[in-house]
């Protein structure tokens, strides 16, 4: 295989692979063309000039030195200080050791490490008690510099936000590595579910997972979803968007839809029991059918929601809490709310036609315009206060 050498430009990253020929003069003749420059001198890492054919090793590297690059000294060039100096640094309080070489090797045109050490007068440093030099910036994120430096690829440290690491580089003039951290972004941004959350992505969740795990989706958008006829038991909804899903049917015995936006949805004929559904806004939403009642004794508890305009028709609401909710022109026909916990609760406008309110607390509740017509038991004076 022939020999080859790499040289390149003075003071910058860019170069080229040549093909080592005979001589020097014919070495010195293919660069000043490849280059498109005159006068080429080629010098090595430490800026010692090179005139003979036979000092060059093969795959070298070299660098290129034009008449007009020989104003300058060799001393200021970034390749007259000892590339193997050990280098302490302290990042925001934190102390690294590196080479000069590592902190030189890449993007010399634009990182701000080259400027800072290719030559000792550049730079006035502020160093430390131990003699390290000083840098105002976030540790955490500069370990995933100086491994890239060292490496040239990228280690995903954990807990380490990669957007934090993109600025870093950005500041240290690292193109290179900035580069690599917007195509890595850009790639896991690819494969992140978006919001909202679809029928299939809860689908691929649910036969994942195990029925002993459990799952979180506290925030989550699931506006519009249909939800319908799955297993959702114990899931943790708190908080999350509902708005206009379709649940109809769906299982969702024992999940937290605590302070949950499920306004519009529609669970006709959903299983709710047992279901925490404290301060949830369910206005509007359609909930014929449903299944409140737990013959365990685990009551639904919807203490201080928001059910305003819900179709509650033909519930099985037995023992459930909707202390101090608003009900205001809900419709509860034939539902059926034995033992249930309405103290406080507003139900002006609403229709309770044909419910069972056996030993149901109506204390201190709004009944204003409310229907009680073809009821089953007759209220009894000590449930509600006139």
């Amino acid at each position: 295989m022939d020999a080859r050498v790499q040289v390149f430009l003075y003071q910058q990253s860019t170069g080229k692979v040549l093909k080592l020929p005979k001589t020097f003069e014919e070495l010195i003749k293919v660069v000043e063309q490849k280059f498109n420059c005159t006068k080429a001198e080629l010098i090595t890492v430490e800026g010692a000039t090179i005139d003979d054919i036979s000092l060059i090793r093969d795959n070298e590297k070299l660098y290129l030195k034009t008449h007009e690059d020989a104003k300058e000294s060799i001393t200021d060039t970034p390749h007259t200080q000892n590339m193997n100096d050990w280098i302490s640094l302290n990042v925001g309080g934190k102390q690294f050791m590196t080479t000069r070489g590592t902190l030189c090797q890449m993007d010399a045109d634009s990182s701000v490490f080259a400027k800072m050490f290719s030559a000792e007068n550049r730079w006035k440093h502020t160093i430390d008690g131990d003699g390290a030099i000083k840098i105002d910036r976030s540790p955490q994120y500069f370990q995933s510099v100086l491994d890239f430096l060292r490496h040239g690829k990228i280690f995903r440290e954990r807990n380490v936000n990669l957007r934090g690491v993109l600025e870093e580089a950005h500041y240290f003039g690292l193109r290179s590595l900035e580069k690599n951290l917007e195509e890595l972004i850009e790639s896991e941004e690819k494969t992140t579910f978006k919001e909202p959350i679809t029928r299939s992505m809860m689908i691929q969740t649910l036969m994942s997972t195990t029925t002993k795990c459990e799952l979180r989706y506290q925030g989550v958008d699931f506006t519009g979803s249909d939800l319908s006829r799955l297993d959702l038991r114990y899931v943790n909804f708190k908080l999350a968007i509902l708005k206009n899903c379709n649940l109809q049917n769906t299982n969702l015995a024992c999940c937290s839809l605590e302070r949950t936006n499920l306004s519009g949805a529609n669970l006709d004929g959903a299983n709710l029991q047992g279901a925490r559904m404290i301060c949830c806004n369910a206005e509007g939403c359609s909930m014929k059918n449903c299944n409140f009642d737990d013959p365990s004794g685990l009551r639904a508890n919807m203490e201080g929601a928001n059910m305003k305009g819900v179709n509650f028709e033909g519930s099985l609401m037995a023992g459930v809490n909707l202390r101090v909710a608003t009900l205001k022109s809900s419709n509860l026909k034939n539902c059926d709310l034995r033992g249930a916990i309405l103290a406080g609760t507003d139900l002006e406008d609403c229709d309770l036609s044909g419910c069972d309110l056996k030993e149901a607390n109506l204390r201190g509740c709004n009944v204003r315009g409310t229907k009680f017509e073809e009821m089953l038991t007759p209220l009894h004076m000590t449930q509600s206060v006139p």
